[in-house]
């Protein structure tokens, strides 16, 4: 069982609930009067087998009594039962679709539904999404069901249950739509009324793309049975006297050499394309369904395409991840981009424009300029594979679904947007990612077989540190700078006045020594070796002479020791070969040793001093007990001296 929740303590004649998978099985504790007589009926047959009925006793199985199986629409995840005032049992199950259904068992152990509690959004991952003509709808196409969305408030207006819909279109007027299912049929639904009107047989393939024609008096359906069909939406007789609903006719067919994955009208409905499974495109006439051009270049199928508003270019997306820009006129390939990480699922131009968005399984959302070849920004927000994009006909919102189950839609906004800056954040990005994922540096000197690895890894939290610690740096050279200015000043004329002090140091109230002290104790103990690896070496230089500076005044001599030793070991080479540092060595060197002993002199005194006070502790808890212990010794023995002349 995957959860089981119920009243305690259970009495005779209640019911116990166990779930597994998609049932709910019930059972009956037998009253003390059933079980007192199925004891007797035991200890009977034992006599008669002359086996001892002293130690008779029944099981569990024989307890507990099996009632009947209740079978769930889906698979259960969780159980609550609780008893019902007038018997029975209440039942509350969650199932693994997150919907909640209500049970009442009578007492006769009958069952019926009474409530439910589901989510709006669909149960299955969303394979097509349409926005309506006036922009204010979404249609939403998954396994067993289409909805229609409310962009402003974001609500499901209404749901019609259908087949595996792969794909999906909507007719003129936003009333009807036409879906595509994996069993290759063509199912015309009534968005308003939410009923499916009718269902037809189309392919005998999964169906795996529909197409609107510009004139939206039909539409072409592009299936893994190598056939491209035509359609025309008809007017349909109802026979129970009603108005006459909306239909679709089959006109005409294009048999292809393999399996259609997608198909394509030019605005100007004079050419419809179709990818086939071998990798290319066929280009034909729309009127007299003669070849045009083919396009090849991929090397793995192709997904998705879409002609631009002027039917001049050609833009396809393929499942080696690869994005190819096509002129229409030759079929020549203008450029070939490597667009996502993972396979391209579907791409759309934005109307009137020569912008395109593409999606992946890479989870992201594109945006690419079409004539000049560049990433304009890249979206995220999906958990899972995206597998459907559309654009509004006023290219004001973008509609996504995906295999998390979610339909996202993005809007446009009035800021600008800088390439430059998308791609400074890209590149920060990246080098982000290639900071986890490198391998820590090897340092010269340091034989990694005899030892111990530092415990700290360069990440990004390390890189930061760094900058920090550059910053704090640049800060002392500035004050440092005008420090000698001034001195240099003061020789020529006594009068002249200090200079102003950066800005954090006045905030602050200290010194550019001791604000730079203080950023280094803020890194992690486990960062710090890692942070100092980073730095220019020009940088260490400064660090060193600030490392004399500390140990002299006694402050952190721990922190300065530490990064003093490490320093040292690990730009050895470059540390002797510069004169200018000849002097600051020596010092750490005095410095060092020095300061080192003093602490080293203070640690030994406190040890002795808190070994002291241990062992007077100990001889303070030792008397203390043994004058207690000897109270109590007196005391007794007046005790008993009174008890003998009492009893005298």
């Amino acid at each position: 069982s995957s959860g089981i929740n119920a009243e305690w303590p259970l009495r005779p004649g209640d019911l116990l609930c166990l779930n597994n998978d998609a049932t709910i099985e019930l059972f009956r504790i037998k009253s003390t009067e059933e079980l007192e007589k199925q004891l007797k009926r035991k200890r009977k047959k034992l006599a008669k087998n002359s086996e001892q009925t002293e130690d008779a006793c029944l099981s569990v199985e024989e307890e507990i009594s099996y009632v009947k199986t209740i079978k769930c629409p889906h698979k259960l995840r969780s159980l609550s039962c609780r008893r019902h005032k007038k018997g029975g049992l209440k039942l509350c199950c969650m199932f693994n679709n997150n919907k909640i259904q209500c049970y009442n068992v009578t007492p006769d152990h009958q069952h019926t539904p009474t409530a439910s509690l589901e989510l709006l959004g669909h149960r299955t991952e969303v394979r097509a999404v349409k926005f309506t003509s006036d922009s204010s709808r979404v249609l939403s196409v998954s396994d067993g069901s289409a909805k229609m969305w409310s962009c402003k408030t974001r609500h499901c207006i209404s749901t019609v249950e259908c087949g595996n819909g792969m794909c999906a279109v909507l007719a003129p007027g936003d009333q009807y739509a036409v879906v595509g299912t994996k069993k290759g049929e063509l199912q015309v639904l009534d968005l308003v009324s939410g009923t499916l009107i009718n269902s037809t047989p189309a392919h005998a393939a999964c169906i795996w793309d529909i197409a609107m024609q510009p004139d939206t008096r039909g539409f072409v359906t592009g299936s893994a049975d190598k056939l491209v069909k035509f359609w025309e939406f008809v007017l349909v007789n109802n026979n129970l006297g009603e108005k006459r609903r909306l239909g679709v006719k089959h006109v005409r067919t294009l048999q292809m050499t393999e399996d259609v994955l997608a198909v394509c009208f030019s605005k100007n409905n004079k050419l419809l394309a179709a990818a086939l499974l071998d990798c290319t495109v066929k280009v034909f006439f729309t009127d007299s369904l003669k070849f045009f051009i083919s396009l090849y270049g991929h090397k793995l199928p192709v997904t998705s395409m879409d002609i631009s508003s002027d039917s001049t270019l050609i833009v396809t997306g393929s499942a080696d991840k690869n994005i190819k820009i096509w002129g229409l006129d030759f079929g020549d390939c203008h450029r070939s981009i490597f667009a996502h990480d993972e396979a391209v699922m579907k791409i759309a131009f934005v109307p009137k424009t020569h912008l395109f968005f593409s999606v992946g399984k890479d989870r992201k959302l594109k945006q690419w300029d079409g004539d000049n070849f560049e990433l304009i920004q890249t979206l995220e927000g999906h958990h899972k594979e995206i597998w459907c994009v559309d654009i509004s006909r006023n290219g004001e919102f973008v509609a996504t679904s995906s295999h998390d189950k979610s339909i996202r839609v993005w809007e446009r906004t009035d800021e600008p947007l800088v390439l430059e800056d998308e791609r400074e954040t890209a590149r920060e990005l990246q080098y982000e990612q290639s900071l986890v994922e490198k391998q820590n540096p090897v340092i010269a000197g340091e034989n990694a077989e005899n030892e111990a690895e530092s415990a700290g890894k360069k990440s990004i939290e390390t890189v930061k540190a760094a900058e920090r610690i550059m910053e704090a740096l640049e800060v002392y050279r500035e004050d440092a700078g005008k420090t000698s200015e001034y001195e240099e000043a003061l020789k020529e004329d006594k009068n002249t006045a200090p200079p102003e002090r950066h800005i954090i140091l006045t905030t602050l109230n200290m010194t550019a020594s001791d604000y730079v002290l203080d950023v280094v104790k803020k890194v992690r103990p486990s960062e710090l070796e890692e942070s100092l690896l980073v730095l220019p070496f020009h940088y260490i230089c400064d660090v060193l002479v600030l490392l004399d500076q500390w140990l002299l005044r006694k402050q952190s001599v721990e922190l300065a020791c530490k990064c003093t030793f490490f320093l040292l070991r690990v730009h050895h080479n470059q540390i002797v070969a510069n004169k200018s540092l000849v002097g600051v060595v020596e010092s750490l060197n005095s410095a060092t040793g020095s300061v080192v002993k003093e602490v080293k002199d203070v640690v030994g005194f406190n040890l002795a001093a808190l070994k002291f006070l241990q062992l007077d502790q100990q001889d303070t808890a030792e008397s203390f007990f043994q004058e207690f212990t000897g109270k109590i010794k007196q005391t007794k023995k007046k005790k008993r001296a009174v008890l003998k002349t009492i009893s005298s």
